[in-house]
């Protein structure tokens, strides 16, 4: 099989596959100083233009592989001899499952720990967050009248028939039930869970986005997704944008809590070849113009404090993150995931 190299950000390499472009990595990009490799899942137009505004600003090379999945897995597989120097990804999911790996390796930076909360970090530096995104609710403007909800309530009798999801098992979801069961408890998130499956309108299905399409098309009155999504389809030209007008964003909250929030994170990998280029890509991220960037760009929320959010992120409301450590939600993942079969959930 041919080995395809790292490409930098002005030829950016996009896998579709992890067999694909991520084949093999090999070639004398390598080593080099004034350069930094990057494994990544996150999509080719969300991050370019940072790491391009990255290296015009330091002068560093971003080499990168994006993919669907595989990651850590081929990174473990590299062992010693892996050019990634950065894993970038989504979900707290992603960002435990390298650690679990054995892939990293702490993050000691001054720098980061000035700007990122302890709650959006691993407590021994194997991860930090760098931006954010909510768990949320797309309701019908027409059929839902109320302008606040909570999580609790979206397993309220009330709402029978009218939920559209994902399925359970997705890390986005994944990661809700995982709060709920890191406040509540297991038995208590069970009853939860079921009361939310009894609510469902059809068979959990599709995306985050196709949840606000059902709820456009009178499939459903709420639809559960992130906040991001919403954005990107209000201002992603025809096809997508009617769901968005059909549709208003509540941010949910915990009874006792705020909004569940995700993150966007970043690891450094066990054998980066380029540490010192590696950290200063990391703590650039964290920086006022990245933080800037993710949330014009992406429509993210920044982690970095006295960052402004996209005016229509902030047309949401304002944004209570729940106070719960993002750590604490790791550790109930497993839980979360069985739970999810016991009760059937996508059945």
């Amino acid at each position: 099989m041919t080995h395809a190299p790292l490409r930098s950000t002005a030829r950016f390499a996009i896998a579709a596959t992890f067999a694909g472009a991520i084949a093999g990595l090999t070639g004398p990009a390598f080593g080099q100083a004034g350069e930094v490799n990057v494994y990544t899942y996150r999509e080719h137009k969300l991050i370019e233009p940072l790491l391009d505004a990255f290296t015009k600003e330091t002068g560093v090379k971003v080499n990168v592989i994006s993919a669907a999945s595989g990651l850590e897995q081929r990174i473990k597989t590299e062992g010693a001899n892996s050019p990634a120097d950065v894993l970038l990804t989504v979900d707290i999911n992603r960002l435990e499952d390298a650690v679990k790996a054995g892939i990293s390796q702490p993050i000691k930076s001054e720098v980061l720990d000035k700007v990122v909360e302890p709650k959006y970090r691993d407590p021994e530096g194997a991860w930090y967050g760098i931006s954010m995104r909510a768990r949320v609710v797309y309701v019908s403007k027409t059929r839902v009248k109320q302008d606040a909800i909570t999580y609790e309530e979206l397993a309220d009798p009330k709402w029978k028939g009218k939920i559209c999801i994902r399925s359970g098992q997705h890390m986005y979801n994944n990661a809700l039930f995982a709060a709920y069961i890191a406040k509540y408890g297991p038995e208590k998130a069970e009853t939860w869970l079921k009361g939310l499956k009894a609510n469902l309108a059809q068979k959990p299905s599709g995306g985050d986005r196709e949840t606000a399409r059902d709820v456009a098309a009178g499939k459903c009155d709420i639809g559960i997704g992130n906040t991001y999504y919403w954005a990107l389809m209000l201002n992603g030209g025809p096809s997508q944008k009617p769901w968005a007008d059909a549709t208003k964003v509540i941010l949910p909250t915990f009874k006792d809590g705020g909004t569940h929030v995700n993150l966007s994170g970043v690891v450094l990998t066990k054998y980066a070849p380029n540490k010192a280029n590696a950290m200063k890509l990391i703590e650039w991220l964290a920086g006022e113009k990245a933080q800037h960037m993710y949330a014009d760009v992406n429509y993210e929320y920044p982690v970095r404090e006295g960052i402004a959010v996209n005016p229509t992120i902030a047309g949401y409301g304002k944004l209570n993150a729940d106070p719960m450590p993002i750590a604490k939600i790791a550790e109930n993942r497993k839980a979360a995931a069985d739970l999810v079969d016991k009760v059937g959930f996508d059945n």
